[in-house]
């Protein structure tokens, strides 16, 4: 039997951005229009883009960049809450992560200005210590400024894409879709069910320099995953691959043997920012760090060709303890 207008089918929609693709999951009635929610997604991350990227220099986060220390700069309220999260990461991370880096980023050849390391400045900034962004930049939310006290490039790519995710989310709950499945370049969040009453079951992605395949699964109920790691954007320098995730500490890429970093919370923009300060700060540190903020966390070691795991929090422990 065919099923009726008002039984829930499975829809899909998808775009690009950010050089990379959006997409939502869910079930709705099969006589449920599409184009206002797929125009609202599409113009939702879009918007992000806007004004998160550094690939624009006229975006608002480049606005900020190339302002003098010391001038307040107007913020739309969307970045502030993504300047705000970070600048609170990066406190409680004690500077692991930190979107002042995009000097860094850009440096070693993964930013907009090319694709080589530039040696010159990478010499310039390897091994020496700078104060970490949220020392010196000061956000006033409810002026809807931010100001920089000395030169620092902001770079949010730890960070936006988790925000536009959980922006996602709201754009289908607007839309009366209380169970949906959305995802951006990997980071994921779920609302709901499926109609079954079952959870969404997300794979944890292999960390494989050459093929994408799953490593395991996750079930995920009003959650977001936001995964880390060194296995998609990297540069060859001698026998060593260094991944694109800068180490303030060091001055350079993040050399450890953690090759990827799974984080579950309720905010993807949160899920995002600590996977990549767990990243940063290896198994050891990352651990402990994970524990004390009660944070779940599946950590893939890479030793040679050999993967192994350690799982923080009861989301991952029952499946991926050691």
């Amino acid at each position: 039997m065919s099923k009726t207008s008002t039984e829930p089918v499975r829809r899909t929609l998808s775009g690009l951005v950010m050089g990379t693709r959006w997409s939502a999951l869910f079930h709705v009635p099969e006589t449920f229009g599409l184009a206002a929610p797929e125009a609202a997604l599409a113009r939702t991350v879009a918007d992000v883009d806007r004004q998160m990227s550094t690939w624009k220099p006229d975006s608002d986060l480049m606005r900020l960049n190339a302002a003098a220390p010391g001038k307040w700069v107007a913020m739309p309220a969307e970045l502030m809450l993504v300047l705000e999260k970070g600048v609170e990461i990066g406190r409680a991370s004690a500077g692991a992560f930190d979107i002042g880096l995009g000097d860094l980023v850009n440096a070693w050849g993964f930013g907009p200005s090319g694709k080589a390391p530039d040696e010159e400045a990478v010499r310039r900034w390897v091994g020496k210590g700078r104060p970490p962004a949220h020392e010196v930049l000061e956000l006033d939310p409810s002026g809807g400024r931010a100001r920089k006290h000395a030169p620092v490039t902001l770079d949010l790519s730890g960070i936006a894409k988790g925000f536009a995710v959980d922006a996602m989310a709201e754009v289908m709950r607007d839309f009366g879709i209380d169970s949906a499945l959305v995802a951006l370049d990997g980071e994921l969040k779920a609302t709901g069910t499926k109609p079954d009453g079952a959870p969404w079951i997300v794979a944890v992605e292999k960390p494989d320099y050459d093929v994408r395949a799953p490593f395991g699964a996750v079930a995920l109920h009003n959650a977001a995953i936001a995964t880390s790691g060194d296995y998609r954007h990297w540069i060859e320098i001698g026998r060593s691959r260094l991944s694109h995730t800068m180490d303030r500490a060091r001055g350079g890429p993040v050399i450890n043997d953690v090759a990827s970093v799974s984080v579950v919370c309720p905010a993807c923009m949160e899920a995002d920012a600590w996977a990549t300060a767990l990243l940063v700060l290896g198994q050891g540190e990352g651990r402990e760090l994970a524990r004390r903020n009660g944070l779940d966390a599946l950590f893939i070691l890479r030793s040679g060709d050999t993967l192994s795991q350690v799982a923080v929090g009861e989301v991952f422990e029952e499946s991926y303890a050691a």
